[in-house]
């Protein structure tokens, strides 16, 4: 039944005579007029696993970052020899182990001291974090920018582009990363450096770079690919098409978009990775190398030690499965932001 209601102009109105139209839920007026970025950002932040882990994971960026400035207040570096030093004179024992209890852990070492050499590992650990950190960062980012480029190319195009792209990543995938690390590191740093000579730090560094780039971006292309191969069916793609744009503008502007969330995770997940892949090369001792301080190098020293100094390799060990461990959960978290439909 409806009944006529008089307007100003002269027209009437149809008004229903039954129930009224249910009450909104809170969520669903939280998301009015919300953009899909703020609408990830709630979901982010109901997640108390997410917001922790992402807290864990920028202290630890922080602390690495301000690794020489805590040292400085600290007032130890990672490099002096401090059994060495006449105002620590009874810092190491006899069998050149830690003399205090807990690895030398003492109000001068908070975290004790390392066998043998007397380093303060307090420091130690700082800049071993910050190494690993900026090393990994750097080869996440030149593997997700590698992998993006070339699975964008492959799936947009397709034809003959997809086919050599597909075999070239075939190839690379067939490669035993960490044969090919172990063989492939000594061979960069010899084609720069003389072996009668020490290879410089920043050399190893770049050589370990180059080398996890080679053999780090193959996952990330592949899925970017099948993105891009299910998205440049789409209605959308297929009228910015038919509007007469560029490839390069529907790339940008209507592919790139929609696999900003499969590329965010997976780069979450390279990222803990590559970490333990530079503490694998420096353990094996093709890596970083004394007297640069680094998370492997110190597990490579603790495993010659654990029987008469455990503590050594405690402190590095609760730091390396804490950020990993975080990094993880932070990566499942921003998934589920992105994708309520996965959520657990």
């Amino acid at each position: 039944m409806t009944s006529p209601i008089g307007i100003e102009d002269g027209g009437t109105a149809a008004v229903t005579d039954g129930a009224p139209e249910p009450a909104k839920t809170e969520e669903a007026k939280s998301h009015e007029g919300r953009s899909p970025g703020q609408l990830m950002w709630l979901r982010f932040k109901r997640d108390r696993t997410g917001v922790v882990s992402a807290c864990v994971v920028l202290f630890f960026f922080v602390v690495s970052a301000l690794a020489p400035l805590i040292a400085k207040v600290y007032g130890k570096n990672p490099y002096t020899l401090y059994a060495q030093e006449p105002d620590y004179p009874f810092l190491l024992d006899d069998f050149a182990m830690p003399s205090g209890s807990f690895g030398g852990m003492s109000g001068d070492f908070w975290f004790g001291v390392e066998p043998k050499l007397g380093r303060d590992v307090f420091t130690m650990l700082l800049y071993g974090m910050r190494t690993s950190l900026y090393m990994a960062v750097i080869v996440t980012s030149l593997c997700v920018l590698t992998g993006v480029i070339i699975g964008m190319v492959s799936g947009f195009f397709g034809g003959r582009v997809d086919y050599w792209l597909g075999r070239v990543t075939d190839f690379f995938l067939a490669f035993p990363q960490q044969l090919f690390f172990i063989a492939f590191m000594p061979v960069v740093t010899a084609m720069f450096v003389s072996p009668q000579d020490e290879t410089p730090t920043y050399l190893r560094a770049v050589a370990i770079t180059l080398v996890m780039w080679f053999l780090g971006w193959m996952g990330l292309a592949r899925l970017v690919r099948g993105s891009v191969l299910t998205l440049r069916e789409r209605e959308f793609v297929e009228a910015a098409k038919v509007s007469g744009a560029s490839p390069w503008r529907i790339v940008r502007k209507e592919i790139l978009p929609n696999i900003v969330t499969p590329i965010l995770v997976q780069a979450t997940y390279i990222l803990p990775s590559t970490i333990l892949s530079i503490a694998f090369l420096s353990y094996i001792g093709v890596g970083f190398v004394e007297p640069t301080p680094d998370w492997g190098r110190m597990f490579a020293i603790g495993a010659d030690v654990y029987e008469q100094d455990p503590m050594f390799m405690f402190f590095p060990g609760v730091a390396l499965v804490v950020f990993v461990l975080s990094f993880n959960l932070l990566g499942d978290s921003v998934r589920d932001a992105f994708d309520p439909k996965t959520g657990r």
